[in-house]
């Protein structure tokens, strides 16, 4: 896709709407909106929080710093494990996608070349969307009916990946959350997943190793070599499965970074984010644009 330049620099404005308003409930979004000719490549953020809290605000961070290379960002609020158990969150996410496709015209973007970032719990959820694009499109999306939720790249923040062995290195008390004890992040994975079986079930490590047929777009994978939420090696086993299940996937590991370090600016936030342009660029420049 032409048009996309990882160091562009653009006065970014932002503009908060409701994607979805039935009887399921309803939901909002920010739109981090680039200043210029377009049309922009467009991306969705999930945010994290244990699948229960935080909101679309929590990665404005990330949001302007996308927004500014060029690239409209719709931060998406979805239905948490305290209103909702999985897969209720998957279905929002699901319908923001073609949302999304469908109402990208109106925010100077284009549905062509379309990517998602999930950071912590969000990043389980936007790759388990990526894998099982047709899975969770159960609320109707009645002005576009014919668009689905594939994806043409992902970017996972520090993601709770295989949220079965993290449950399992909670219950251990090996974990160091930042905002909640051991026992909370347990009770979080009940919340969403109700039992270790869905964990299994809705689980993008699992999903690979027992081979399920599902789609593997790009995968840029982050995270900070010090991060205490997650058990190590976590990342790897997840770079090595879905690459030998035939997708390609990059992997950025940052010394010294705790969980959600690019909230933060540093150096090591900095390359994080020249890493995500990067990766970015490379993915658009191999979509096809309609004529």
């Amino acid at each position: 896709m032409p048009g996309y330049e990882s160091h562009a620099r653009y006065a970014v404005t932002t503009q908060d709407l409701v994607y979805r308003d039935d009887p399921s409930g309803m939901c909002t979004v920010r739109i981090y909106k680039p200043q210029g000719d377009g049309p922009f490549p467009a991306l969705l953020d999930v945010h994290g929080g244990a699948w229960a809290s935080q909101a679309s605000s929590y990665n404005a961070i990330s949001g302007e710093h996308l927004a500014e290379s060029g690239i409209v960002v719709a931060a998406i609020d979805f239905r948490s494990s305290t209103v909702a158990p999985h897969p209720a969150a998957m279905q929002d996410i699901n319908y923001a996608t073609r949302w999304l496709k469908a109402h990208a015209s109106e925010f100077n973007a284009t549905a062509a070349g379309i990517g998602a970032v999930g950071w912590s719990s969000g990043g389980h959820q936007v790759m388990l969307s990526a894998m099982r694009p047709r899975a969770y499109a159960d609320l109707p999306l009645t002005e576009a009916p014919e668009v689905d939720a594939a994806l043409d790249y992902v970017i996972l923040g520090w993601p709770v990946i295989d949220p079965l062995a993290r449950y399992r290195m909670a219950q251990s008390g090996e974990a160091q959350p930042l905002t909640q004890s051991a026992d909370q992040m347990v009770l979080r994975h009940l919340e969403y997943f109700g039992d270790e079986a869905v964990m299994v079930e809705a689980n993008p490590q699992k999903i690979l190793e027992r081979a399920e047929a599902v789609e593997k777009p790009p995968v840029l994978l982050i995270q900070g070599a010090a991060d205490l939420q997650l058990p190590s090696g976590m990342a790897e086993a997840f770079v090595r499965a879905y690459s030998e299940a035939g997708g390609v996937i990059e992997l950025g590991k940052y010394p010294g970074e705790p969980h959600g370090f690019m909230r933060n600016p540093g150096p090591n936030a900095e390359r994080a984010f020249a890493q995500m342009k990067s990766f970015i660029a490379r993915q658009l420049a191999t979509v096809a644009v309609p004529a």
